[in-house]
């Protein structure tokens, strides 16, 4: 499993799954769950039933990486995302005002900065004034980050 992720994230779900699997192994629904939501997935609790069935009820990491190589396949954010701005289009018109953009970034979730939002606009070419086609910038703001080393 470990060619179909970064040594990054492979470090990070190491880190992840012993932090709440401390035996080494994954054994109840409640530690899965915790798991790959702290590492940023939304799994139903019906996948993660049968992720958890499949394996006998225990789950090592090389198990657990399986799992999640998987799980990546069938969670796609970036198209979540753009069926919540289509959602909210009630014209249809596969646009949003860059202030009202901004608005949804500040208020939403988290919530970003106002510095984070100006970076964010600055890398997908957008300024406060004009219509954002939010397909394309649904694209650029969950494309991945570039390892630069």
């Amino acid at each position: 499993m470990a060619r179909y992720f970064k040594e990054q994230d492979i470090d990070e779900f190491r880190e992840c799954f012993y932090l709440f699997a401390r035996s080494g192994q994954i054994s109840t629904l409640d530690e899965l769950t915790v798991i790959m939501r702290s590492l940023g997935f939304s799994p139903t609790i019906q996948e993660l039933v049968s992720y958890l069935k499949k394996r006998g009820g225990k789950m090592s990491f090389a198990d657990f990486l399986d799992v999640m190589h998987q799980h990546s396949k069938v969670e796609n954010l970036p198209d979540e995302v753009i069926e919540a701005f289509k959602a909210a289009d009630c014209k249809n018109t596969g646009f949003i005002s860059a202030r009202q953009l901004r608005n949804l970034l500040v208020g939403w979730g988290e919530g970003l900065s106002m510095r984070e939002i100006d970076n964010i606009f600055r890398e997908a070419n957008v300024n406060n004034n004009s219509l954002v086609r939010y397909a394309d910038f649904v694209k650029i703001a969950c494309a991945p980050v570039p390892d630069y080393y």
